[in-house]
């Protein structure tokens, strides 16, 4: 039995943001937060909103920048540390001091740093296709492979990048959906096609910001990027039971950028799927469930 999902809520946080989140389950019960990566939304999670909702309070909120929740111009506004608070307040403002944490991309990214800096708030992490930061660092700053394919990175850096991406219906936005290339797949529907343009349309500035305030990118001959970060290693090691789930055939974020995770993660599960792409929650979605399930009944 799945459970429903009720929308139109918000959490107004105590930093002053207020994030819009999709829920399903009763609150009480185990929290399980899902967060999702560009250039998605809550709705990315629909269906393990559905099917964790049975036996746990699932939140999806849409991350500060994103579709309904708050969305500040400032650059800075989108750095790590308060991505990292956004989720802690929202945590706390649901009652819980607790929670599962399941992330995507972006969601990944916010996810790796937050099991970094405050790994008491989580029982478990689940990370879908998004590379440790100290991983991602190096294949950025010494892998011209690498380095050529996160070029779409600089580009959303670019001034202005927000309104190309809306221009003709989105279609340099869908374009990542189709990793870069021109077949449109099975599951992005006609129906899901309205509800992210519904979201887009809603604004992408705050999407573009987190690009822009990161100094994870490929380096130019003006943005020096990792090659100016001073970073101790050891600072980056994560002490959170964690499993990483990697689609094999992304074309952003190639496998090799699992190679030596061992090394970082002190409890680590690898999980590989060779015909996945970037999208493999929207691909596989009863997969990432039974997944997800395995490890939390662990």
């Amino acid at each position: 039995m799945t459970a429903s999902i009720q929308t139109d809520q918000f959490a107004h946080l105590a930093n002053g943001i207020r994030l819009h989140y999709a829920s399903a389950g009763e609150r009480g019960k185990p929290l399980i937060l899902f967060a999702h990566g560009f250039p998605e939304f809550c709705y990315a999670w629909e269906a393990q909103l559905r099917e964790f909702g049975a036996d746990h309070f699932a939140v999806a909120p849409d991350l500060r920048g994103f579709n309904r929740s708050d969305m500040p111009h400032e650059v800075s506004a989108y750095k790590a540390r308060h991505l990292v608070d956004d989720l802690r307040l929202l945590a706390a403002d649901l009652g819980y001091e607790r929670f599962v944490l399941v992330a995507h991309d972006w969601g990944g990214a916010v996810a790796w740093s937050l099991a970094i800096a405050l790994p008491q708030l989580l029982e478990k992490l689940i990370i879908i296709n998004s590379p440790h930061p100290w991983l991602f660092l190096q294949a950025l700053r010494d892998e011209p492979a690498q380095q050529q394919s996160s070029q779409y990175m600089n580009w959303l850096r670019r001034e202005g990048s927000e309104q190309a991406l809306m221009e003709n219906d989105f279609t340099l936005l869908e374009g990542f959906f189709r990793n870069l290339g021109t077949t449109t797949p099975a599951w992005y529907t006609d129906e899901v096609r309205k509800r992210y343009h519904e979201c887009w349309r809603r604004g992408l500035h705050g999407a573009v910001n987190y690009y822009r305030a990161s100094p994870l990118h490929p380096p130019t001959d003006t943005e020096p990027g990792p090659l100016s970060l001073k970073v101790d290693p050891e600072e980056m090691r994560v002490r959170v039971s964690t499993r990483v789930i990697w689609g094999e055939n992304d074309h952003a974020l190639p496998k090799h950028l699992l190679d030596g995770l061992e090394q970082w993660v002190d409890d680590l599960q690898i999980v590989r799927i060779a015909e996945g792409t970037h999208w493999l929650v929207h691909e596989q979605p009863d997969r990432i469930n039974r997944l997800i399930r395995g490890f939390l009944e662990t």
